[in-house]
């Protein structure tokens, strides 16, 4: 079983929600990325999501968006990405990997080469922002031939017509946007969301995780309540950001207070 569906299907069993957790490799510096994965899975994260760094990442608010652009000063790439992955495999064989990223470094890789090299690396699934349902049936294709999951995006404006296209690909779980626009925007309407979640889950026993604008334990909280968890990527990108002139320790230190209390938050349900 993939690690991601073990993982969730445990969580569940125990009445437990998800915290999936959101970061740029090689931001702010290629160095700090393994000890943050590290210090995620410590302070109690479920799933790590690493953002593959993209010269032209357009689902991304400006705060990830100057991520990808300080991980691309230093040449962070797919490649460099799925070397991360594999040194995080050497301690770590349990937490599951999502790659998250855009299609074209995949396809300069090859379909093909990306999953087979993804498979031995350690990566349990792919989010491909970009890739829309009807051009992603050949990569779903190959990741499954790895046993790798395929993450999909729902949004507010999806129509039910579009969301039984995606559902039927989409494996692992769904990643259902909670606002419209890009990461980092806005409040959170949580009675919208229940709805939405709820229409989803008419649909497709597939878990239903909730992302953008997940910002702290209360905001954590509102929106796992129905959800099967939570993503959190902006508030974190952000404070790395912020920290670029401290030691790697100093910036684990901070990615740990702020998810050790979101983690608080969703326990508490």
């Amino acid at each position: 079983m993939n690690r991601i569906t073990a993982t969730l299907t445990a969580l569940k069993e125990s009445g437990r929600k998800a915290l999936v957790t959101y970061f740029v490799n090689g931001d702010p510096r290629p160095g700090i990325s393994l000890p943050a994965m590290h210090a995620l899975v410590e302070s109690g994260a479920d799933i790590i999501e690493v953002g593959v760094p993209f010269s032209d990442p357009m689902a991304e608010g400006p705060t990830i968006q100057r991520g990808h652009e300080r991980a691309l000063e230093h040449n962070v790439s797919l490649t460099n990405t799925l070397e991360l992955v594999s040194a995080f495999r050497e301690t770590n064989t349990t937490t599951p990997i999502v790659l998250m990223g855009y299609a074209n470094p995949v396809e300069r890789m090859g379909y093909d080469a990306f999953a087979i090299n993804a498979k031995n690396a350690g990566v349990d699934g792919l989010l491909t922002v970009d890739l829309p349902p009807e051009e992603a049936p050949r990569l779903t294709d190959k990741l499954k031939e790895q046993g790798l999951e395929s993450i999909f995006l729902l949004a507010p404006t999806s129509t039910d017509e579009r969301m039984d296209k995606i559902v039927s690909l989409a494996s692992g779980f769904l990643y259902y946007v909670s606002l419209n626009g890009v990461t980092g925007a806005g409040n959170i309407d949580t009675d919208a969301v229940n709805a939405r979640v709820d229409l989803i889950r008419s649909k497709t026993d597939t878990p239903v995780l909730v992302g953008f604008g997940i910002k702290d334990a209360e905001s954590a909280k509102k929106v796992g309540a129905n959800a099967d968890g939570v993503i959190v990527g902006s508030v974190l990108v952000k404070a790395m950001g912020e920290t670029d002139n401290q030691s790697d320790d100093e910036i684990c230190a901070v990615l740990k207070e702020k998810v050790s209390a979101i983690r608080a938050g969703l326990d508490s349900l």
